[in-house]
């Protein structure tokens, strides 16, 4: 086995309008830049949580694995489908009396991806399991070439530290949940490719995807009531990230906003 892959990871879609952009554009991208594989975070693809419909929708439009976080249980109804669906995930970090899994392992024509889902702790979900020595444990089950780690968190500096914690042993971790991408992608020094957040999926004018009206009234002290999404041009935001097929491990990290 030789050369390098390309593989996508794809920042928080957000609401109606970020999953119609998701399928618009999705498959132009891959086909750019010649991915092979790609992880698309959807946990609010209805604000908070996702249906299993809209989980559908992201796999048809080209996504081979369905991450989520901290709203992964939005809404109720997903909960049945995540025992039916290997390839989307929770985080792997929950009880284990939640339903689905957080940890798949996929095959590509003979390569074995294996993609973890973690949530962070630090403002986030306290009462997940250490995704440090939970991430040690996923590791030694199963064999895979390479290992892709979506970790939903809100601390950057959680993020930063399990991707050091990591270096060397998976391929690529990236961070989602803020919803504002980083400048910080890179190679780590035993080469994992890194960048903190991807950003978001969903509309340009918006706060992390509301209606800024609707946040600013939040931010005065009014009711928010339920999210509103405002039309209007929306954007794409990852990451492509260049493996080695021989050693796992990452050549290159580019961002990408595709509006």
């Amino acid at each position: 086995m030789s050369g390098e892959i390309h593989i996508l990871a794809v920042g928080d879609v957000v609401g109606e309008p970020g999953l119609r952009h998701l399928e618009k554009v999705l498959r132009p991208l891959q086909r750019l830049k010649d991915i092979a594989f790609t992880v698309v975070n959807g946990e609010n693809a209805s604000g908070v949580g996702l249906t299993r419909e809209q989980a559908e929708r992201i796999r048809d439009a080209g996504a081979d694995a369905v991450t989520l976080g901290n709203h992964a249980f939005g809404k109720h109804q997903i909960g049945n489908f995540l025992d039916d669906a290997p390839w989307l995930l929770r985080p792997a970090n929950y009880s284990g009396r939640a339903p689905g899994r957080g940890c798949g392992i996929f095959d590509l024509g003979g390569l074995r991806v294996r993609v973890v889902n973690l949530v962070g702790r630090c403002g986030l979900a306290w009462g997940a399991d250490n995704p440090f020595t939970l991430a040690d444990r996923l590791l030694d089950r199963g064999e895979a070439e390479l290992t892709l780690v979506d970790f939903h968190a809100e601390a950057t500096s959680e993020k930063l530290a399990l991707a050091y914690y990591l270096d060397g042993r998976v391929s690529a971790l990236w961070g989602t949940h803020t919803h504002v991408p980083t400048a910080d992608e890179s190679v780590f020094p035993k080469g994992t490719g890194y960048i903190t957040d991807l950003g978001m999926t969903g509309p340009v004018d918006s706060v992390l995807g509301v209606d800024p009206r609707q946040s600013v009234e939040n931010f005065l002290g009014g009711l928010p009531g339920r999210y509103k999404h405002p039309e209007g041009p929306c954007k794409m935001q990852g990451a492509v990230f260049t493996l080695d097929k021989n050693t796992g491990l990452c050549a290159a990290v580019e961002r990408v906003d595709i509006r």
